[in-house]
């Protein structure tokens, strides 16, 4: 997924739906400027942006970002190598580029075949899903099986070890980061899933 060619997807779907950049940006209250920078891999949206963008659309995050490969619907095993990258925070620019270079995400499955969204998580030492806290509908909960994680949902900040765990509505502004110089890994789940 590292190849994803996020502007060159969003332009086609833009075009599918028969909106110009215009009339997309005023739908979705962002600038033309930014539709087109982001169509041209000029600049990266904020996952807000992308957001209010992909709702004009009727497109979920996971849609956007879905390779579009059929899923066996028999399966239910999924080996490590095998997990699908979705790792959003490569083309978010809000904690900037070193920042989110330090985040994967990896999903068990194929988007669109459940009602789960399942998360294998690494954040090398600086890792951050960005200065801008994100909220979606829905809950998360997750389990912290290495390292530390510092969690902001709301106005609370918590530092989160190995062996504890989260759960909260995720309508609440969130946010995760390592602020420590291990790795930390988490396995997380959020339903609906979200990308």
């Amino acid at each position: 997924m590292s190849d994803f060619d996020v502007g060159a997807r969003l332009k086609a779907i833009r075009e599918d739906s028969g909106l110009s950049q215009r009339e997309l940006a005023q739908r979705a209250g962002v600038t033309n400027g930014l539709v087109s920078l982001v169509e041209r891999n000029k600049t990266s949206p904020s996952i807000t942006s992308l957001r209010k963008i992909l709702e004009i659309l009727g497109m979920t995050l996971a849609e956007f970002f879905d390779s579009g490969a059929p899923a066996d619907p028999g399966r239910f095993v999924f080996r490590h190598d095998e997990l699908t990258e979705i790792n959003p925070g490569r083309i978010y620019l809000s904690a900037g580029a070193d920042a989110l270079k330090a985040l994967s995400l990896r999903r068990a499955g194929k988007q669109g075949q459940t009602n789960l969204l399942l998360l294998y998580e690494t954040y090398d030492p600086g890792a951050d899903t960005g200065e801008e806290a994100y909220s979606h509908e829905g809950e998360e909960g997750g389990f912290v099986i290495e390292g530390e994680l510092l969690l902001s949902v709301g106005d609370t900040t918590e530092i989160l070890r190995a062996g504890d765990a989260y759960l909260f509505d995720s309508r609440l502004p969130h946010r995760f980061r390592n602020v420590t110089q291990k790795r930390c890994v988490v396995v997380s789940a959020a339903t609906p899933p979200t990308f």
